[in-house]
């Protein structure tokens, strides 16, 4: 009979890549994790590993496994929250993944309604950037994610399931007295000679701002690279630099100035699960949770979109 813990540790395999990124994400050792993967070949009768030099690779059967253990995985972890659910009360934990500016807009109003209205029910916040969420959606690190489908890093498959929550622009943040407010709309060509705070590397935008960038004819000039909005506004704040961030992520304490871009960009923000566990009764809680957010001025409905979405740039 196989083992739900064993198949955990090969469909984690799978997503991601090593043994020694598994035993991290499970707080085990490389050699436990290791162990455990040749305990499963044992119990399945077949190779479901091929070891290259220090380097491990799933074979056609392993490949096979782990797939289908994430279902196996994703139908016991849904049976047990159905028997739980008899009682019509969603409990156990749920892990929920939002990038930055989703945490205090969408992500922590839906805890405290979940407080009230299903105390059983636990709600543990990760911050999860786009280029994040994806895969750890998929390998079950997290249970729901706010996103946006417009990373073009990832791929959004059949095994999940999209709920749209709205869009938000992509504005121009500039000091206060920055002569490029006397604008109604930005130009991004007219900020070529200006300095630049950004993203960390490879992050969703940090590529969005190259590639905008790059599109108006220039390479940004980039002062500093912050994976924290905040630092990110404090140091255009202070006057020494300017960046593009998505209009959730500016509140009016900040002392700062935004602008439209004079060829609007919108950030597509979604839920996302995985398929197999969207009748789960915890997991449908939390994203009616979700939904049922007050009103952000900065969010659009989904069918009010800008004129260019980010991924389509």
């Amino acid at each position: 009979m196989l083992n739900s813990g064993r198949l955990r540790l090969l469909s984690l395999l799978e997503t991601l890549g090593t043994v020694r990124a598994v035993a991290e994400t499970l707080h085990l050792s490389a050699s436990t994790v290791s162990q455990q993967l040749a305990v499963l070949e044992t119990e399945t009768r077949c190779r479901l590993i091929e070891r290259t030099g220090r380097r491990v690779r799933l074979t056609p059967a392993g490949l096979l496994l782990a797939r289908r253990g994430r279902e196996i995985l994703d139908q016991m972890a849904e049976a047990e929250a159905e028997l739980h659910a008899l009682n019509d009360e969603p409990i156990g934990t749920v892990r929920l993944g939002a990038f930055q500016s989703a945490i205090y807009t969408f992500a922590v109003p839906a805890a405290a309604r979940l407080a009230t209205t299903h105390p059983r029910l636990h709600l543990e916040l990760i911050e999860l950037e786009p280029h994040e969420g994806g895969p750890a959606l998929r390998s079950g690190e997290a249970d729901v994610i706010v996103t946006t489908t417009d990373y073009v890093g990832l791929s959004w498959g059949a095994d999940l399931e999209i709920i749209p929550l709205g869009t938000d622009p992509i504005v121009l943040v500039l000091p206060r007295d920055h002569p490029l407010t006397s604008r109604t709309t930005v130009n991004l060509a007219a900020c070529a000679e200006e300095t630049w705070a950004c993203d960390r590397p490879r992050s969703y935008m940090a590529e969005l701002t190259v590639r905008l960038c790059r599109e108006s004819g220039f390479e940004p000039r980039v002062a500093c690279r912050f994976s924290n909005y905040l630092m990110l506004l404090r140091h255009v704040e202070s006057g020494r630099s300017i960046t593009l961030l998505p209009a959730l992520a500016i509140t009016p304490e900040h002392a700062v100035a935004t602008r439209e871009l004079s060829t609007p960009v919108h950030r597509n923000i979604t839920i996302a699960v995985r398929r197999g566990t969207t009748q789960r009764a915890a997991v449908n809680a939390v994203v009616a949770a979700l939904r049922d957010h007050p009103e952000i001025p900065a969010l659009s409905a989904p069918n009010q979109r800008s004129q260019h979405p980010a991924r389509d740039r």
